[in-house]
């Protein structure tokens, strides 16, 4: 009798980690108590995490700037390795303006320290030319067209979007670690845990889909990964992003950095667009010298 009972406790009890797991395309990934209970009355694991691999709406949110109005409210910082001295800095607020197929920028307020711009007016610094060229419009753009980026500037641009806009997927053309930001491939994933869970999010209830690097990893294993975790929240009732958080670090003789940037979405209409971005990230590149910079972009007043 009480063999039979040890055998049903210990059968209850693998039971119940069964349940607490999913695999998907030999990814295991842990659910907690909400996600277990909505599996049990029709949430399709395998079809969220599919719909997380190939979204498109984080991508098509940042696109979204290029057809509306807003205000932009930057605030960019250069500052030493550590982080406690600032070097130089801009704060701005600035207006988009749409005429037609259009767009335009005002500068409303600016503010300058240091070294920001040097005395051409250029940007002195790589991090705050990347801003400028995501987020800041120089004269009139009209009739956008997606087109292959061309020069140094233009390439390292469309590489930083494809950080933003489709983490966790390979970037062409970066060698080193172009393939290893890839979370989803499969030769990349017993590097990461994951797991979905629930939780509030600006207000709003949500999936959370979390790949983190798993802990201990050996100096090779270490080596053969970028994201050391990417964290994207989903709304429950539309399935839209409307926050991620991720960090990336990566080191060689040759190069190395450390960057984390969160994302906040909002809606305009049916329009999902960025309402705020922070990053707070160093690197070290070739034939520059090392950049460490903190900037919080703030975007609002959307109109159309």
């Amino acid at each position: 009798m009480r063999r039979t009972l040890l055998l049903l406790f210990l059968f209850s009890g693998f039971s119940g980690l069964a349940q607490d797991t999913a695999i998907y395309k030999g990814m295991t990934i842990n659910l907690d108590e909400v996600v277990i209970n909505a599996k049990r009355i029709g949430f399709d694991v395998n079809g969220f995490i599919k719909r997380v691999e190939d979204d498109t709406t984080f991508y098509r949110a940042f696109k979204n700037l290029r057809i509306v109005g807003f205000t932009g409210d930057n605030d960019i910082r250069i500052t030493d390795r550590a982080g406690g001295k600032t070097i130089a800095s801009l704060k701005s607020r600035t207006r988009q303006v749409m005429t037609g197929n259009c767009r335009k920028m005002d500068v409303l307020e600016e503010k300058t320290t240091g070294d920001f711009y040097t005395r051409k007016g250029d940007y002195n610094y790589y991090t705050a030319e990347l801003y400028a060229n995501l987020f800041f419009t120089k004269g009139t753009v009209c009739n956008e067209e997606s087109g292959e980026a061309r020069g140094s500037l233009a390439r390292h641009k469309s590489q930083l979007k494809q950080l933003i806009f489709n983490p966790g997927k390979p970037i062409t053309g970066v060698p080193v670690v172009g393939s290893k930001v890839a979370v989803f491939d499969p030769n990349l994933m017993r590097y990461y845990d994951f797991s979905i869970t629930a939780a509030n999010f600006a207000g709003a209830e949500c999936y959370v889909f979390s790949a983190v690097m798993r802990k201990n990893l050996g100096a090779m294993d270490r080596a053969e990964i970028v994201y050391d975790e990417l964290i994207t929240y989903f709304n429950k009732e539309t399935m839209e992003i409307v926050g991620r958080r991720y960090s990336l670090s990566y080191k060689t003789l040759i190069f190395d950095f450390n960057v984390k940037m969160n994302v906040q979405m909002t809606k305009m209409g049916d329009l999902l667009l960025p309402a705020l971005i922070t990053y707070n990230g160093t690197w070290n590149v070739p034939f520059k010298k090392r950049e460490t910079a903190v900037f919080t972009a703030r975007f609002s007043d959307f109109s159309r």
